[in-house]
């Protein structure tokens, strides 16, 4: 299926998204890609208020009604200019932070890497775009290719550099994209076990413990603060 993708990438895509940098200019690529990343600022402040996410949630909310009417349809980013910060959020992001676990790694095909749950979360990703609804059918379907192409000459630099770096393509898309994902569910590393409050506590007093029993016999030798009574100082587990 990499291959296939690759084919078609090679011999469709990348020369429509290189045209499409070099001939429109600069300012309709901009508002391209406001007007499709404005409709997707409505789905991502659903999933993170599903998420729980209440603060970001709400500032993407703002962020589509004021660049769909100030900002002409989406046209312009007039939120960013006023300091509201652009997420990006999907369901299988949200169903990340309800704890379904990732499951295999899959190429799916045009639409490129995925997993379990961000297949099984797709169906529901694409009723929550806007533009799906878009009458009539062929301009919702223009728009589709113009938004894939825009997509696709946005990455045209990182292709070229993983072309240049000569490494193995199919596993650096792979171990690129399960990081990226990861990262985007756990922001703060936050995926990590925690302990229990009991097992902190067993470990800090385990230490002292510790401590005193290798500490030498002789009070000469001794430190200091042992000979003192005081107590030597640990370090407390995060």
């Amino acid at each position: 299926m990499f291959s296939f993708n690759d084919t078609v990438d090679t011999y469709a895509l990348k020369p429509a998204a290189t045209a499409y940098r070099n001939v429109l200019p600069t300012f309709v690529q901009t508002g391209v890609n406001n007007f499709f990343g404005n409709l997707a600022d409505a789905w991502t402040g659903v999933n993170n208020l599903l998420q729980g996410k209440g603060e970001a949630g709400m500032s993407d909310v703002t962020r589509f009604a004021l660049n769909s009417t100030l900002g002409i349809v989406g046209l312009f980013d007039i939120a960013s200019e006023a300091g509201l910060q652009k997420h990006k959020e999907d369901f299988g992001q949200t169903l990340g932070t309800w704890g379904v676990p990732s499951g295999p790694y899959l190429m799916l095909p045009l639409l490129g890497p995925s997993t379990v749950r961000d297949t099984v979360a797709l169906p529901l990703d694409i009723k929550g775009d806007i533009w799906a609804y878009k009458e009539p059918v062929y301009i919702r379907n223009t728009g589709t290719a113009l938004r894939v192409v825009d997509q696709r000459a946005n990455l045209l630099n990182a292709t070229s550099l993983l072309e240049d770096a000569a490494l193995d393509r199919y596993e650096f898309i792979r171990d690129g994209f399960l990081q990226r994902r990861e990262s985007q569910i756990h922001p703060d590393g936050d995926d990590a076990p925690r302990k229990s409050k009991k097992d902190d506590s067993a470990e800090i007093d385990a230490k002292p413990a510790a401590a005193q029993s290798s500490a030498p016999v002789s009070s000469e030798s001794a430190p200091k603060e042992l000979n003192s009574g005081a107590p030597a100082a640990t370090p407390v587990s995060p």
